[in-house]
């Protein structure tokens, strides 16, 4: 098999393409060839050897992949099912994606809807799972389209651009945040109504400011979050799942106990298994076909190191997907 594998030396983290023994690989129960994968932030941190995701070595980055499964002793997969992995901790204390294969423990893997193929499923990957959690926290705090306008922001990124998408498709209509204006077209084409820039939301935030949004997507975090609760409607929500701009939160208590807002965190990591196989379902049934086209772009594993400093410097647009079948 041939896979990017991260190693350490002294303080530094070194990346390299090598051929490994598939005997090499991690305990588990299912083998799989691993058809696409993709490169997300969290990828990007540990190919440049950012501290906090990564702590032991020799490593294999990659939170997500699908493939075909090669061998398993797990009776609820069999060899030749089409399957697909988002989180469990793979590519951060488990050997993940961004190879020709896996060996991982069965209760990590899902079964491919049937209505998709492998690369959508991971043009979808952890980002697209992520934003349908985000999209179904709201729906169950109750921010609904005729509530008002729902913001998102990190819009140009992987969840933030498959949360506008399935927004859109439920009929709310969607403002955007984005720090980057060249990216608006793209923005307005996935269904974003206006674009804000990041700029108007990175000042200390004011314990309270005006009523603007129903609900929010929130994948930055710090003083952008701390502003985007201060403009919740009463009974408004808003769901967290990124710290891009940082993970600190400066805000006050005043717009939970004066409009009654949520703040939702969403994990997608460790989202029961059980759970999965529907919140897969709905992705596969809102996404429009339009969607596999519009917010990837297509690399092999040669080029995912380049792609990870790109990624880190906000000059990756929407969902970076690896082929790792051709």
């Amino acid at each position: 098999m041939k896979a990017l594998v991260l190693q350490k030396q002294d303080d530094n983290v070194i990346p390299e393409i090598l051929s490994i023994s598939t005997e090499k690989l991690p305990a588990g129960e299912v083998i799989i060839d691993i058809h696409w994968s993709t490169l997300n932030y969290k990828d990007a941190l540990a190919i440049n050897g950012k501290a906090g995701v990564i702590r032991n070595y020799p490593m294999v980055p990659g939170i997500d992949f699908s493939g075909v499964i090669q061998h398993s002793e797990d009776p609820r997969f069999h060899v030749g099912q089409h399957v697909l992995l988002t989180g469990w901790g793979v590519g951060e204390t488990h050997w993940g994606g961004l190879a020709t294969q896996a060996r991982v423990p069965a209760d990590y893997l899902t079964p491919l809807p049937e209505s998709l193929s492998l690369r959508q499923a991971m043009i979808i990957g952890t980002a697209g799972f992520t934003a349908m959690l985000c999209v179904n926290a709201l729906e169950d705090a109750g921010v609904t389209p005729d509530k008002g306008e729902v913001v998102v922001s990190g819009a140009s990124g992987g969840v933030g651009s498959v949360a506008i998408q399935l927004l859109t498709a439920l009929g709310y209509d969607v403002v955007a945040i984005s720090g980057r204006e060249e990216n608006s077209e793209y923005l307005h084409r996935i269904g974003a109504k206006k674009i804000l820039p990041r700029g108007d939301f990175t000042h200390p935030a004011k314990p309270l400011d005006k009523q603007l949004w129903a609900g929010a997507i929130d994948t930055v975090g710090g003083e952008l979050l701390a502003n985007l609760l201060t403009q919740i409607k009463y009974n408004g929500a808003v769901a967290a799942c990124g710290l891009a701009g940082g993970f600190t939160l400066p805000a006050t208590v005043m717009p939970f106990i004066l409009r009654n807002i949520r703040l939702q965190g969403v994990d997608s990591v460790y989202y029961p298994a059980s759970k999965r196989p529907k919140v897969w379902e709905r992705l596969a049934q809102l996404l429009p076909e339009s969607f596999y086209q519009q917010v990837s772009s297509e690399i092999s594993l040669e080029q995912s190191v380049e792609y990870a400093k790109k990624l880190l410097k906000n000059q990756v647009t929407g969902r970076t997907l690896v082929n790792l079948h051709d």
